[in-house]
């Protein structure tokens, strides 16, 4: 089972938008050594609305060699193209992903009975543990809890990522579908502490691209019902989750990655760098958090 801190993870790259892969070597290594306890490879947060299918599933690929079993590898595949979700999902499970995260097609707006056979034509497909991506938000697509509940009975749905915030609505899913073989995960940092209280069994995240070990450390108390603990951990971190979504995910999470020399400055458009009006407030936070920054 893949549990705890699953860090949905940037895609580097230099200051033109390409691709730097010895880059993502480093971060990845880091990831590693800092206890983060599995990788989302070209998820939304790193920026697969922009990668093409040849850019993405190299990118996969690429860590899944760099990782080399030594923590799970979840590949995002999704896509609003059934058949383009399908052949993304199928390259991942040949570059040897542990599993796929599918987010629900963007702009389609399918119907709950078109998300069913949506997501039930890619696990036919493909016979590679997938989890659901239900992030309304962000694709103007929500997928009722009675359809969770529905696509949990497919063997190779194993889970889903809860990323609407709502605790009620997650502790809804948690209930409807509990089970030893389908979990949920929080994708939303905020209130991902107390989903793990209600029974999530992890958070894909984006602060934890930022601070990987407080991360880690966070999941494993919450998930434990070490409530003191966890709530020590997740109070350092309010303003730091608030700054990561000052512009749209991940424009600040790969600005602060810069500023902390992590990374260049790459991003591609549609998306631009963060706004200079929110810089010296950003390296204030990082550095309330103790975060070396440049």
């Amino acid at each position: 089972m893949i549990k705890g801190s699953i860090v949905a993870l940037v895609t580097p790259m230099n200051e033109a938008g390409e691709i730097d892969l010895p880059t993502l070597d480093t971060l990845l290594e880091w990831h590693i050594q800092e206890g983060t306890d599995g990788i989302v490879a070209v998820g939304t947060t790193g920026e697969s609305p922009t990668l093409s299918i040849q850019e993405n599933s190299a990118v996969v690929d690429h860590v899944v060699k760099t990782v080399n079993g030594r923590v799970p590898v979840i590949a995002g595949t999704g896509s609003n193209s059934t058949k383009e979700a399908i052949e993304l999902t199928q390259a991942a499970k040949d570059s040897g992903a542990d599993a796929c995260l599918l987010v629900t097609p963007y702009y389609n707006k399918p119907t709950q009975k078109g998300l069913i056979a949506h997501h039930t034509e890619i696990a036919k497909a493909v016979d590679i543990p997938q989890i659901l991506y239900n992030v309304p938000g962000r694709t103007v697509c929500d997928m009722l809890p009675e359809t969770v509940k529905e696509l949990s009975s497919i063997e190779n749905i194993i889970g889903i990522k809860e990323a609407t915030g709502d605790l009620v609505r997650g502790k809804e899913v948690i209930e409807l579908c509990r089970s030893e073989d389908f979990q949920v995960y929080s994708g939303d940092d905020p209130t991902a502490m107390a989903l793990m209280f209600m029974g999530a069994q992890g958070c894909i995240s984006v602060s934890a691209n930022i601070v990987p070990k407080i991360f880690h450390d966070l999941c494993r108390f919450a998930i434990s019902g070490d409530k003191e603990q966890a709530n020590s951990l997740n109070e350092g971190l309010v303003i730091l989750n608030k700054c990561l979504f000052l512009e749209a995910s991940p424009i600040p999470v790969k600005w602060a990655l810069h500023a902390m020399g992590k990374i260049g400055p790459g991003i591609r458009l549609p998306l631009t760098p963060l706004d200079e009006m929110f810089h010296d407030y950003f390296r204030s936070t990082l550095e309330q958090a103790g975060i070396s920054y440049t």
